[in-house]
């Protein structure tokens, strides 16, 4: 209930103004307004709590968002009706007094509703309605008991309104303030249980808790988005660093230099053979929902989908069952991140396990890299960049010497020449099985750890 007083009426207690005699007789009958304005008041006070159970009544009849409140706490709201009643209807009487007070009353009131999520339109309705409710008490009483005085309450009517709807605006200010605090704070909660799940430190009890806060299963399949890029806007400033595709329910989040996405892409698989088993006693266990075969074709799908910028490096993990294996995801999403080149593209995980291997032991892998292929920096540095191009393209045309000078425009004979060089410098024999992988894992070392 909004202080129903106005700013004129404090002024009418002083002197009367200085001016013409026109001025001086509508102060007069101002104060004459002023003087029922109290008298009524004051008999609307000693039936305050009798006003409060009509206001709560209406209320529970006209105001559809705060019956949940009142069948939940009826006593409460009682008492915060007639708290504002108090002070308001008091106001009229003592403005200077009882002003402040019903001001902090009406901003406690529009925090409190926006904690409870109690829509505005219907608090305002609710002072509106506590307004007219004392408004036409004050008209009835001294009808009642002054009919000749109630005409006077008219010059009055306009500044009670005025501050009806002061007291409107002072609460809804006070809900926006508050919306926008448990606005910020439900983001924020968000953000650090995002980031405890990918840094797989949230507790298992509180998974649940996350699931409802964040809108994702806790049984279902996730994957983890690890992009980065030269010219990189924080995720929240504007659109995602990433176009994915349609239909793939994604939830981003800021971690430093890097921007991870988790993937929600199903059901697990016991929640579907679950799911899929329903009812079905005596019957024989359904088969897997999905094979490793099939979650990899679905990432390899989702990669080939990509739109990636120019300069933006992507890392796609392998896919986990359950949101606690999460974390595990974001690891296996940072590794597949540092085996993307330099210059940009994207990596599935699945797609290049040796060279995921390298940079998760990136000490050891420089040193296979220097063990393999240091012999060929005693060499000059324009013929040991040929050879490493040449061992490189036999290796990815799986050992084809007429395919690899295809993509060297050179003849085959070239390549295997080249090849018998490299076995000399290295003394590492290309067709030995156990030379030929440490060769290629040497390679991918040499690679992506200059990079």
């Amino acid at each position: 209930m909004p202080q129903v007083v106005r700013s004129r009426i404090r002024a009418l207690h002083g002197p009367p103004p200085a001016g013409p005699m026109p001025r001086r007789a509508r102060s007069l009958v101002d104060s004459e307004a002023v003087a029922v304005l109290h008298r009524a008041a004051r008999v609307l006070l000693e039936s305050l709590p009798e006003l409060t159970d009509r206001l709560v009544e209406a209320l529970r009849q006209q105001e559809p968002a705060y019956r949940a409140a009142l069948e939940s706490e009826p006593a409460e709201i009682w008492q915060e009706v007639h708290h504002s009643l108090r002070h308001n209807v008091a106001s009229l009487i003592q403005p200077r007094e009882f002003r402040e007070a019903a001001h902090r009353t009406s901003r406690w009131i529009g925090e409190s509703r926006a904690e409870q999520g109690v829509p505005l339109d219907a608090v305002t309705h609710a002072f509106r309605m506590g307004g007219a409710m004392v408004w036409q008490d004050l008209v009835d009483d001294t009808a009642r008991r002054h009919p000749e005085d109630t005409r006077l309450l008219v010059h009055v009517a306009a500044d009670v309104w005025n501050f009806v709807d002061e007291h409107c605006a002072v609460v809804a200010e006070a809900y926006r303030q508050a919306e926008r605090r448990l606005s910020w704070r439900r983001e924020n909660q968000q953000r650090l249980m995002t980031a405890a799940l990918l840094d797989g430190t949230a507790r298992i009890a509180d998974l649940p808790d996350a699931a409802a806060m964040l809108g994702l299963p806790v049984q279902a399949r996730y994957a983890v988005l690890a992009v980065t890029s030269a010219r990189r806007t924080p995720h929240g400033t504007g659109a995602p660093p990433l176009d994915l595709p349609v239909g793939v329910p994604v939830l981003w989040h800021s971690a430093g230099d890097v921007e991870l996405a988790v993937l929600t892409l199903g059901a697990t698989t016991a929640a579907a053979e679950c799911e899929d088993g329903a009812g079905r006693q005596g019957e024989e266990p359904p088969a897997p929902a999905r094979s490793d075969e099939t979650t990899g074709d679905e990432l390899a799908s989702l990669a080939a989908e990509l739109t990636v910028p120019a300069g933006t490096r992507v890392g796609i993990s392998s896919v986990v069952e359950g949101l606690a294996a999460v974390g595990d995801a974001r690891r296996l999403a940072d590794t597949a991140l540092k085996a993307c080149p330099a210059s940009g593209g994207t990596v599935l995980l699945d797609a290049h396990l040796p060279a995921a291997l390298v940079v998760s032991s990136p000490g050891l892998g420089s040193a296979l890299a220097d063990r393999v292929l240091g012999p060929l920096d005693r060499i000059d540095p324009a013929d040991r960049d040929v050879l490493i191009e040449t061992l490189t393209a036999w290796l990815d045309s799986d050992g084809s010497a007429q395919r690899a000078g295809a993509k060297l425009y050179c003849h085959r004979n070239t390549v295997l020449n080249r090849l018998r060089r490299f076995e000399q410098l290295t003394g590492r024999c290309l067709t030995r099985p156990s030379d030929a992988v440490e060769v290629s894992l040497a390679l991918a070392a040499r690679r992506l750890l200059a990079d």
